[in-house]
């Protein structure tokens, strides 16, 4: 087995990262060997000091791996040193998935608040509710006072015909015709229909 290159440049053994990468451009599987023997390490250890998943980042670390491997051909040695081309798109990749994470999170966020909204409005249904009321009362005020006496007593205080008839002093079959004029009276202000 042979000794890994030092990060830190040329080695007294092999050629530098830089011209690993050069070989690694024209293809030589055998250059990027040396490539992964000198930066496998550091790229698992800054992506994890990203990501703070191991398993995220294992996968990360090989997709800048295959990207190195792939864009050789881009690094430029003249705008700065080949392990600062590799970390610094390894940082990227680890950004990267930092944020795809997080906008997951908010979107699963965003869509769990859609699915507990509720199926109505509050406000709407207390102002529906309010009018409802407003009207009844205006629709009662057109009653006699006959008629609006036998239907409060009846539907607002809960009392039968017979108590309404005894109440009033009135015989039973007197307070069954207000009540059924005054509903009807009532259904037709309110305009429902039969």
């Amino acid at each position: 087995m042979r000794e890994p290159a030092r990060i830190g440049g040329s080695s007294s053994t092999g050629p530098d990262l830089g011209e690993l990468l050069g070989r690694v451009a024209r293809g030589d599987r055998e250059a990027f060997e040396g490539v992964y023997d000198m930066v496998a390490g550091p790229v698992l250890g800054l992506v994890r000091s990203v990501l703070r998943d191991p398993a995220q980042s294992e996968e990360v670390a090989q997709e800048v791996l295959v990207e190195v491997w792939r864009g050789a051909a881009r690094y430029r040695p003249e705008r700065g040193g080949a392990m600062a081309w590799v970390m610094t798109m390894a940082h990227r990749r680890a950004v990267d998935r930092v944020r795809s994470a997080r906008a997951a999170g908010d979107r699963e966020h965003r869509a769990a608040l859609l699915n507990h909204t509720p199926a109505y409005d509050e406000v709407t249904e207390q102002v529906e509710h309010r009018l409802e009321r407003e009207q009844v009362r205006r629709c009662l005020g057109g009653l006699t006072e006959v008629q609006r006496q036998s239907v409060t007593l009846a539907y607002y205080r809960g009392l039968t015909y017979r108590e309404v008839a005894e109440l009033l002093a009135l015989p039973l079959g007197t307070v069954k015709t207000r009540l059924r004029d005054g509903l009807i009276r009532l259904r037709d202000c309110l305009g429902v229909t039969a």
